[in-house]
C-alpha cells in the first residue's frame, strides 16, 4: 500500500469514527458523567447524602463505593465543560495505553509502517460500540481497565512487591474488577492477592473514616438497591443473567448463577495455562459474563481479548482473524438494539444476546500464550516467563 493510499484510508477511517462518536454524543450527552458530577456536587456543595441524589426525571443516582466519590470530588469545583474535557482526554489516553500495552508487539511485528498500524488500530477501537458508549456516557471503564492492565502486565508480570495494588484500587472504586482477585488466587499469586485485598480494604476503610455516614449508607443500603442500576432484561445488559432475564422475566436467578458457574469453570480451566496478557483478557471476558449487569459500555473489558485474538490471527491463524473481524463489525453496528422492545422468539433470543455469544466464544478462543518472538524488543518480560509470587 502506497503512502497516499494509507493516508486516504486513515482519513476515511477518522471521518467515520468522528461522525459515529459525534452522533452518539448528541444522543447520550455524557449521561453517566452528569450523574457523577451532580452527585458529588450535591454532597460537597449542598451538604446532602450522595446516595440520595437522583438525576432529574430519572431513577439513576450514584452507585459507586465512597472511595470512588472521593476520587471524583474535584468535579464539584470544576465547570461542566471542563469536566467533559478532562473525562474525554482521560478516556482517549487510557485507551491508547491499553492498546499499546496489549497490542504493541503485534504492531511492531506486523505494522508496515508501525505508526500507520497503530493509528488504524486506535480508529478501529474508536468505532467499537462499547468504546463509543464509554466515551459518550462519560464512563470510567477504560480508566479502571488501564489501572488493572498496568498492574498485571508490569507489576505482577515482573514479580514486583507492589503487584496487586492496581487490582485493589480498582476494586475500591468499583466492585466488578474483584474478578481479577480471583485470577490472582487461581494462578497462586498469593502475595499479589494479599496486596490487592489489603489495598482495597485500606482504601475502603480510609473512605469510611473520612465519611462514616456515607459508607454506612452504601454498605448497608445503596449497594442492595438494584433499582438504581436499571432492569436486568434490558437489551443493554449483555451478561448471562441478562440472557436469562430476557428469556423469561419470571425465571429464577438460579439459572443465571448456574450459567455463571459454567463460565467460571471454563475460565479456570483456560486461565491456569495462560500467560499474563491472556489472563488479563480471559478474566475481562469472565467479568462481563458473570456480572449480574453488564451494560454495553462495560464490554470494553473485552478489548484485550479481541486484541490478542487479532494478534494470533495476524500470525497465521486466519480463522481467528475472520472471527475477530466479523465479531468486531457486529459489535460496531448496534445490531442488538433491533430487539430492544421485543427480544421474543428464536431470532430475538439469538439477536438480543449477540454480544453475550461473542463473549462466550472469546472465552474459548483467546490464545493462552504468545508465540516466540512476540516479546517487546524494548525489554518487556517474555510472556511465557512471567513469574508467580
Amino acid at each position: 500500500m502506497s503512502r497516499r493510499d494509507r493516508a486516504l484510508l486513515l482519513a476515511g477511517a477518522t471521518v467515520a469514527a468522528a461522525a459515529l462518536t459525534w452522533f452518539a454524543t448528541i444522543w447520550h450527552a455524557f449521561f453517566d458523567l452528569s450523574i457523577y458530577d451532580g452527585a458529588v456536587s450535591y454532597w460537597l456543595r449542598d451538604g446532602g447524602m450522595i446516595y440520595d441524589w437522583l438525576r432529574l426525571e430519572s431513577r439513576y443516582g450514584f452507585t459507586y463505593p465512597p472511595f470512588a466519590a472521593f476520587l471524583m470530588a474535584p468535579m464539584a469545583y470544576l465547570p461542566w465543560p471542563l469536566v467533559i474535557v478532562v473525562a474525554c482526554v482521560a478516556t482517549v489516553v487510557t485507551t491508547a495505553l491499553i492498546v499499546w500495552w496489549v497490542f504493541g508487539p503485534a504492531i511492531r511485528r506486523h505494522g508496515r509502517p508501525p505508526a500507520f498500524m497503530a493509528a488504524l488500530t486506535l480508529l478501529a477501537v474508536a468505532v467499537f460500540e462499547p468504546m463509543r458508549e464509554t466515551f459518550v456516557f462519560g464512563q470510567v471503564n477504560t480508566l479502571l481497565l488501564a489501572v488493572v492492565a498496568a498492574d498485571l502486565l508490569f507489576l505482577v508480570a515482573r514479580g514486583s512487591r507492589w503487584a496487586g495494588v492496581g487490582v485493589g484500587l480498582a476494586m475500591a472504586v468499583k466492585l466488578t474488577p474483584g474478578v481479577f482477585l480471583l485470577w490472582l488466587l487461581v494462578t497462586r499469586r498469593w502475595r499479589a492477592a494479599a496486596v490487592a485485598t489489603g489495598t482495597a480494604a485500606a482504601a475502603t476503610l480510609l473512605a469510611a473514616a473520612a465519611a462514616p455516614d456515607m459508607s454506612r449508607e452504601f454498605w448497608t443500603s445503596a449497594i442492595f438497591d438494584t433499582n438504581r442500576v436499571g432492569t436486568l432484561a434490558f437489551v443493554s445488559n449483555q451478561s448471562l443473567q441478562g440472557v436469562v432475564a430476557r428469556l423469561s422475566p419470571a425465571a429464577s436467578p438460579v439459572w443465571g448463577l448456574l450459567l455463571a458457574a459454567a463460565a467460571l469453570a471454563v475460565w479456570a480451566w483456560r486461565v491456569r495455562r495462560a500467560d499474563v496478557p491472556a489472563g488479563l483478557a480471559l478474566t475481562g471476558v469472565l467479568g462481563c459474563l458473570v456480572s449480574p449487569v453488564t451494560w454495553v459500555h462495560h464490554l470494553v473489558w473485552l478489548l484485550p481479548a479481541f486484541l490478542l485474538v487479532v494478534e494470533r490471527g495476524l500470525g497465521g491463524e486466519r480463522r481467528l482473524l475472520w472471527f475477530a473481524g466479523v465479531s468486531w463489525a457486529l459489535m460496531c453496528s448496534r445490531v442488538v438494539w433491533i430487539w430492544e422492545r421485543n427480544p421474543a422468539g428464536p431470532v430475538g433470543f439469538l439477536g438480543s444476546n449477540l454480544y453475550v455469544w461473542i463473549s462466550v466464544a472469546l472465552l474459548f478462543l483467546v490464545p493462552p500464550r504468545r508465540g516466540a518472538g512476540l516479546s517487546d524488543r524494548a525489554g518487556t518480560v517474555r510472556a511465557w516467563a512471567y513469574p508467580r509470587n
